[in-house]
């Protein structure tokens, strides 16, 4: 018996085929939950145009592997920057489900025209990834806790951070500015809910093997070398006192405690998933 029987959940950013959205959707099913399932795209966003699409990847994909566990599924394409869309999405789930009871908020801007110095930052870059990673959460939470308190459930946002919530880095200061961000908000709401029950908490992973990091792997033509990118995973990964970086599995593991009735008296708390790099 899973422990999030008879409860439903969105999340957004899923159509990965080694995501953390796909990872979160997978672990929340095995512990009962049904599911609404969110990407931009079908097959959510290349951080590599060269490198191969796999029938594995995807939306329906995802979804898929959420029916074989033996969970209600539904899914849909969703812009998180736009109000509508998000509206739109939570109405399908409460119409064919009844109830909300958990938001994951998973999508985000992929690296990109962002990753340059200041100097160097166009507006444009700046403006995508703070519309998507903090924007985006915030519409997406609006919404969701707005669902939560109409229908009295005692409900669960949980944002993903970054150790970049926390932690600047050169090169990264729209998305740290993002995610920095998104921990001020995740603290701010979980006050304003707390009196009706709901928990708000933001998880921060460190650099995670994901399809965020396929730029490792792009060659200076553009191409894309698999082997590169395992060889700079392996040595970020001696950078980590527990000697590798996070999977999605790590992150999913923590999503699916905070959104249990375990994790009820937890509100407000940014969760690190950094194998010991980040400790504060």
């Amino acid at each position: 018996m899973g422990v999030l029987n008879g409860k439903v959940a969105v999340v957004t950013g899923c159509a990965g085929e080694r995501g953390v959205g796909r990872a979160i959707a997978r672990r929340l099913a095995k512990e009962g939950a049904d599911l609404m399932l969110t990407d931009v795209a079908p097959g959510g966003t290349r951080v590599v145009k060269a490198k191969p699409l796999t029938e594995r990847g995807g939306l329906e994909a995802a979804a898929k592997e959420v029916q074989r566990i033996g969970q209600r599924v539904l899914t849909a394409l969703l812009d998180v920057r736009s109000a509508s869309q998000i509206d739109a999405v939570i109405d399908q789930t409460l119409r064919t489900f009844g109830r909300l009871d958990i938001l994951v908020n998973n999508a985000a801007a992929p690296p990109g025209a962002d990753r340059v110095p200041v100097t160097e930052l166009s507006e444009e870059a700046w403006d995508t990834v703070l519309d998507i990673n903090l924007k985006g959460s915030f519409l997406c939470a609006k919404a969701a806790a707005n669902a939560m308190l109409r229908h009295k459930i005692r409900g669960r946002i949980i944002n993903i951070g970054s150790g970049n919530s926390k932690v600047g880095h050169p090169r990264l200061a729209a998305y740290c500015a993002s995610k920095f961000g998104l921990l001020g908000f995740t603290q701010s709401l979980a006050l304003e809910l707390a009196p009706a029950g709901i928990t708000v908490n933001i998880i921060c992973p460190g650099a995670m093997d994901t399809e965020r990091l396929d730029y490792f792997g792009r060659r200076e033509d553009g191409s894309y070398d698999p082997n590169q990118r395992i060889e700079r995973i392996k040595r970020l990964g001696t950078e980590v006192p527990l000697g590798r970086l996070a999977t999605p599995e790590d992150v999913a593991a923590v999503t699916a405690f905070l959104a249990s009735d375990e994790a009820e008296y937890i509100t407000g708390q940014a969760v690190n998933v950094t194998g010991g790099a980040i400790m504060h």
